[in-house]
């Protein structure tokens, strides 16, 4: 089996690990020349650019290149760069986070020239190198079947974690639904262990509280793991500002929402609480703090 990587962030540079530990050989190109220095210790072939690593992948051909990218423009910028030196037959896979809707854009591009294309939302995070990734395909029946050894390798096993979520766009849709969950969830962990800690009466210890609750709950899982992990260390907490980053995922499940007209008000809710943290809200809550005053009365906390 052959790749050609193109993308050695850490996650790309982790998934080259995990394809060269299973058998495959992996040709990777990153602009970085850092990243390409790091993947020869992994037993990962470097090329200084994307010309460099498509001709050393045509030993196997038809090729398949994997892009492990930001989303948006840098992921755009490189398929354009990409298609005109790719044959046809060539399969092109985007395993990086994206909107469905360019996933789809950017299919019909490829389709075109007659090149394969497919997308792979991937799952796992820093721990995806030691335990797995989850991956969900979306791709035709035929390209699949292509990608699957590639998709074996990476998993926690061939037959777990692994999924061919439907046709091209559903890998990526599967990963931006994926995403809105764990935003719910996340929020619905947080909101819990804040109540226990504000009820200073009961001197709670909700380190404990998250040991025990990793054991047998309804409520246990790989998050709670996190969580109580956290929770262990309160000064590492108390040194964080309480600032959360929305990757985009969640807005496109809302959007998505909207769309459709499916409810999912916990994924919205969890995502404008998000919006929150990063002062977004801020000029709303000014707002709301001078209607009370001029209603009521209400005095306003003046500004630091």
């Amino acid at each position: 089996m052959q790749v050609v990587l193109i993308g050695l962030g850490r996650m790309g540079a982790n998934m080259a690990r995990r394809w060269a530990r299973g058998g495959v050989n992996v040709v990777a190109f990153d602009q970085s020349e850092e990243a390409r220095a790091a993947a020869t210790e992994a037993r990962v072939r470097p090329a200084g650019s994307i010309a460099e690593a498509l001709a050393a992948g045509a030993a196997a051909t038809p090729r398949i290149v994997w892009l492990m990218l930001p989303a948006g423009e840098v992921t755009e910028a490189t398929i354009a760069a990409l298609l005109p030196q790719l044959a046809k037959g060539d399969l092109l896979v985007d395993g990086g986070n994206a909107n469905y809707k360019d996933t789809l854009r950017r299919a019909g591009k490829a389709n075109a020239l007659g090149i394969d294309y497919a997308d792979v939302g991937v799952s796992g995070g820093v721990w995806g190198l030691a335990n797995g990734y989850c991956v969900m395909a979306g791709a035709s029946a035929a390209d699949y079947q292509r990608l699957k050894p590639l998709l074996e390798v990476l998993a926690p096993s061939p037959t777990q974690g692994i999924v061919h979520a439907g046709a091209v766009g559903a890998g990526h849709y599967a990963k931006m639904v994926h995403n809105g969950i764990e935003y719910g969830m996340m929020q619905a962990l947080a909101e819990g262990f804040a109540l226990m800690e504000a009820k200073k009466d009961f001197a709670m210890p909700v380190a404990e509280i998250a040991e025990a609750w990793r054991d047998g709950s309804v409520v246990r899982s790989w998050l709670l793991d996190l969580t109580a992990a956290s929770l262990r260390k309160p000064d590492e907490i108390a040194a964080i500002a309480p600032y959360v980053s929305d990757s985009g995922e969640g807005r496109w499940a809302v959007e998505a929402m909207v769309e459709l007209g499916v409810p999912a008000p916990v994924t919205a809710l969890a995502l404008t609480t998000r919006f929150a943290t990063q002062g977004r809200g801020d000029y709303a809550a000014k707002l709301l703090a001078q209607m009370r005053a001029g209603f009521g009365g209400h005095a306003v906390k003046k500004a630091d």
